[in-house]
């Protein structure tokens, strides 16, 4: 990235170059949800920078009874439309389903900005939705019911 930012080329880099996040989102038995986020933030940013990751609500939050969300991207942005909360909230509030609020959030509120966003998100009946704005985006998760399933791009694929 420093390349990158030496021949200004940064806005070409590929997504893989600027960040690397691991999101986890888990229901329980017991219906407890929970959310977790590790990143080292995106490459060559600025000194001192505190990303979304540690911020509850931002990049990492769940609500028992709504849903848990974890976020990769931009942290700026996740911040300022508190993206965990705000799906959480658009559920509670608003009646919307899971996909329909963490697709509103991806496509819609940070598509102005123009940057690579994506996240993983379970709701309080186990249904999942992993919504990115980029080429691609490694996802998994298991069903209720124990079925397996992995992605890199749009293709989903059953793990037997």
């Amino acid at each position: 990235m420093k390349a990158h930012e030496a021949a200004g080329t940064a806005r070409q880099a590929r997504e893989a170059e600027k960040h690397g996040t691991v999101g986890a989102v888990a229901l329980d038995q017991a219906g407890h949800l929970a959310a977790a986020t590790s990143t080292g933030g995106y490459t060559n940013k600025p000194e001192g920078r505190v990303g979304d990751s540690p911020i509850i609500g931002a990049g990492t939050y769940a609500r028992d009874g709504v849903c848990a969300v974890s976020g990769t991207g931009k942290g700026e942005l996740f911040i300022r439309h508190v993206l965990g909360h705000e799906i959480a909230s658009r559920i509670a509030y608003l009646g919307e389903s899971l996909e329909t609020a963490a697709n509103h959030l991806i496509a819609h509120d940070l598509q102005p900005y123009q940057v690579g966003a994506g996240l993983v998100a379970v709701d309080a009946a186990g249904h999942v939705s992993a919504p990115f704005n980029t080429d691609g985006m490694y996802r998994g998760w298991v069903t209720v019911d124990g079925e397996f399933f992995v992605a890199t791009h749009q293709q989903v694929v059953p793990v037997r």
